[in-house]
């Protein structure tokens, strides 16, 4: 199927990450499949996928981005909660669920995976995203700034700066407050963490190398072609050189 986008997305890295999810989720073959987006965020990946007619939920803990992707919605097919996924309390099982850049801010993170086991059909595919945690941005970007957070002058020092340069501290993504890395995964813990749950690994891919990180993210935020070469760079990279993890699951 060809790929029409329906979100407010433009960078190549999002872009790529929805083309990864909607493959999984029209690989069941399933026109009418259930699909639970866990941590929705402002609704981007749900509505996406509302878009191809799935029937879809997108959940948050966020009662600010929740209100966000109400206010974006304009389908029939697709509703809005601000529920965990532990606190959910449905009935139905769900042919699909993505848990998109999620588990990364999760102290703990194994009980939401055995919750979205509970919630998936035996036949269904899970779709998890996360940042490489030892990957460039992660590195180079994530940590050290998430460092200096703890100190208050040097911390106000880089939002100025920060500023200057035109970021504005939110995402696209999402309007939650709270966007703090805690959990930071390779490839053999996020694998690690799903085999538990009785989940194989069905396919992986990498993300972008180092556009996203400062100062070469100055000219790719402004540069489409970089985003671009960035990455298919990526693609030919081993995983470990990868910022971010795409990966896809179903019962063993």
């Amino acid at each position: 199927m060809e790929f029409i986008n329906k979100t407010n997305y433009t960078r190549v890295e999002d872009l790529k990450r929805l083309k990864f999810i909607q493959s999984a989720v029209l690989s069941l073959n399933k026109p009418n499949a259930k699909v639970l987006d866990v941590g929705c965020g402002n609704g981007n990946n749900s509505r996406q996928l509302a878009s191809l007619g799935f029937d879809v939920l997108g959940i948050d803990i966020s009662d600010k981005t929740i209100n966000t992707a109400k206010s974006l919605n304009t389908y029939d097919n697709l509703r809005f909660e601000n529920v965990s996924a532990e606190d959910l309390d449905i009935n139905d099982k769900f042919d699909a669920i993505i848990c998109c850049e999620v588990v990364e801010h999760l102290h703990e993170p194994a009980p939401v995976i055995k919750s979205l086991k509970k919630l998936l059909k035996p036949e269904g595919i899970l779709i998890i995203t996360v940042p490489n945690g030892y990957g460039p941005r992660e590195v180079i970007m994530t940590k050290p700034m998430q460092a200096l957070m703890k100190n208050k002058f040097s911390w106000n020092f880089v939002v100025g700066l920060k500023r200057m340069f035109g970021y504005k501290g939110t995402t696209i993504q999402s309007e939650a407050e709270d966007l703090m890395h805690i959990q930071f995964f390779t490839k053999k813990s996020l694998k690690k963490l799903l085999q538990v749950e009785d989940f194989k690994l069905i396919n992986f891919q990498g993300t972008n190398f180092v556009e996203a990180v400062f100062p070469i993210s100055l000219v790719a935020n402004r540069v489409k072609s970089v985003q671009k070469f960035d990455n298919w760079m990526a693609d030919q990279l081993p995983d470990s050189f990868s910022s971010g993890f795409l990966s896809s699951w179903k019962f063993k």
